[in-house]
């Protein structure tokens, strides 16, 4: 009976991560558990230099993770009275388990049988352990940019142009909703 009782409640933790968003655009909380600590996060190095870095959950994808943190580097730009930013090192990591599931519908030991050489599901001999396996991906962006002021280089491909980038991801920017 509690194998039972564990697999509906591994069922149910299933079902209620497949509901689960992608990580809005958002500050991470320092305070939280190192699991809910996804969003945006930056250190100041000196007057014009931070590190900046975007981690995402399972459901958010690479490219929206390092959208992210090209739209932070923009935002800390511009806020800090700077015109474009310089990429001096950019990574993004990514992190990848498998999960394992048991069949819902099945007892865990259901009958079956062998017949002209190979095993039918329909019978009484045998055990089937119907299980489904799942990857999860989850990725985390990260960078240390430069702030310049006046007009952006031409030619150099790690010069970002800070109101460009606004005007081009900001369409594609989610922000949390608010909880009612």
């Amino acid at each position: 009976m509690n194998l039972k009782l564990a697999l509906m409640a591994a069922i149910a933790l299933t079902a209620l991560s497949a509901c689960s968003t992608p990580t809005p655009y958002q500050p991470a909380l320092s305070t939280a558990a190192p699991s809910a600590q996804r969003g945006y996060s930056e250190t100041r190095l000196e007057q014009d230099r931070y590190r900046l870095s975007f981690a995402g959950n399972d459901m958010t994808r690479r490219e929206t993770v390092e959208d992210y943190l090209l739209f932070r580097a923009s935002e800390l730009t511009l806020d800090a009275g700077y015109d474009w930013f310089e990429i001096v090192n950019r990574n993004t990591d990514e992190k990848r388990r498998i999960a394992t599931y048991g069949d819902p519908f099945m007892d865990s030991f259901s009958w079956r049988y062998y017949s002209r050489n190979r095993w039918s599901r329909w019978g009484a001999w045998g055990a089937d352990w119907s299980t489904d396996t799942v990857e999860y991906n989850r990725y985390e962006a990260s960078a240390e940019i430069l702030l310049h002021k006046g007009p952006k280089p031409e030619g150099n491909p790690k010069a970002y142009d800070a109101r460009s980038i606004q005007s081009s991801l900001g369409p594609r920017i989610v922000r949390p909703t608010a909880r009612q």
